[in-house]
């Protein structure tokens, strides 16, 4: 346990990269170097988490410490793995609102905002692979991105219907859904040395359905969702701002099929567009500080959340800091109890459920449906970075010509997010109207 703990400590202040490059770290450690479980092991705990809504690469890590150390060992893997990227996207949060608006820093996001529409793009090229290998599950992804971008229908709709077609053509298609689940990594080699939890090994027998157990963890999960929300809606309103983030970051944790990136449309739709707790511009700007910092992609909601406490806080007549802080941490809280919940309470039954299309062929309809809607926000990045002015003043040609740049070195180049990033910043400060080597 103690050795576990040191690596998800390292794990939770080294995991740059994204979902795809934090699993194939787990992979490679776990798997490959420490040998405490097998390729199949991991893949079939992968495969589970990739099915679930919310963060992926988070839920495998809670998975795995689950599997080795009991519910404690999922706890402290899924925590650690969370915790540095909160404390650091609240000092990046802090002084994106109190420099974000100096030369530098101004040129700097000139040259990373295409360069996050870049990465945006990429990820829906990824998933497109990973999710569809139909024509039927093609049109699907069209027509949820007809659905969000011309008709602006709502995230959980277009969710929902695609979990009922998933769930009749299951039954009516089965062809459709019988191949297993594309995992992220491939095996690489087959002749590997026995692990501590094999191939064959038997389940711990923790890992067994226990009813018992059961209860007692959805009691204690229903108290820690509902104390805090009570405490907010008892202490401040039900229509103030942080029971409102509670409530949302929980709708988001439950119907964001799809990973880091399908929860950004849902959190744009929200926190832009209704509630209006942030600008389009300050989004692009977290997904772009969200990209630079270990930790899940999601952490994004922490932004959001700082943002929005922030405001309010000053509104109150507050320093702004610490109403932050409390947005952030409301949002970090409700986004990711869920994901435990799935794991803890999951994780025991997946093994009867592996395969069965009742289960599957929903949540690979959903998969989908999500690489619709992550089209759709990379053409709303795309909208208000290449014409920020609007359309009828014309395309911004600098920014269009770094987004290409970003996505030549990303596809063709495999050039990882930190790297392409850093060289986008750098295009900033060099080009950027407003940057300092002009003045």
């Amino acid at each position: 346990m103690r050795e576990a703990l040191a690596f998800w400590v390292k794990f939770g202040f080294t995991s740059f990269g994204g979902p795809t490059a934090q699993i194939a770290m787990m992979h490679d450690e776990l798997v490959e170097k420490k040998r405490w479980i097998s390729e199949r092991r991991f893949l079939h705990a992968l495969n589970y988490c990739m099915l679930l809504p919310g963060p992926e690469a988070q839920q495998l890590a809670t998975y795995l410490g689950w599997l080795m150390h009991r519910t404690w060992g999922g706890i402290l893997a899924g925590t650690l793995f969370i915790l540095p990227s909160l404390f650091i996207l609240i000092a990046l949060s802090w002084l994106y609102l109190q420099y974000g608006q100096t030369s530098i820093v101004t040129a700097i996001f000139f040259g990373i905002k295409p360069a996050v529409t870049a990465i945006v793009i990429t990820a829906v090229i990824r998933i497109a692979k990973r999710s569809i290998d139909h024509r039927a599950l093609a049109t699907l992804a069209f027509l949820s991105f007809i659905a969000i971008f011309v008709f602006n229908l709502p995230f959980p709709l277009i969710i929902v219907s695609a979990g009922l077609f998933g769930f009749w053509a299951g039954q009516r298609y089965p062809e459709l859904f019988s191949k297993e689940h594309k995992a992220h990594i491939s095996s690489q080699s087959t002749h590997h040395q026995s692990a501590i939890i094999d191939d064959h090994t038997p389940p711990p027998h923790h890992a067994g359905f226990n009813r018992g157990r059961l209860i007692r963890q959805i009691t204690l999960a229903s108290l820690l969702w509902f104390v805090p929300m009570a405490s907010l809606v008892f202490l401040l309103g039900w229509k103030t701002l942080y029971p409102q983030l509670a409530w949302f970051f929980t709708k988001a944790a439950l119907l964001t099929f799809g990973g880091a990136y399908a929860v950004l449309p849902y959190v744009y739709q929200g926190a832009v567009e209704n509630y209006q707790w942030l600008s389009a511009s300050q989004m692009i700007d977290g997904l772009a500080l969200g990209e630079t910092t270990p930790g899940p992609l999601i952490m994004i909601v922490a932004f959001v959340g700082y943002l929005a406490g922030h405001a309010q806080d000053i509104v109150l007549g507050g320093m702004g800091f610490w109403g932050g802080v409390l947005g952030a941490c409301v949002a970090t809280w409700f986004t990711f109890l869920p994901s435990f919940l799935f794991i803890l309470l999951g994780a025991p039954l997946i093994e009867s459920t592996h395969g069965n299309l009742r289960f599957t062929a929903p949540l690979t309809a959903i998969s989908a449906a999500v690489v619709g809607v992550i089209a759709n926000l990379g053409v709303f990045f795309a909208y208000h970075v290449f014409f920020p002015s609007g359309i009828g003043a014309g395309v911004s040609w600098i920014p269009l010509c770094i987004c290409v740049a970003a996505l030549i070195v990303m596809i063709r180049y495999q050039w990882g997010v930190i790297p392409t990033l850093g060289l986008a910043a750098v295009t900033g400060l060099l080009i950027a109207p407003s940057g300092p080597l002009f003045h």
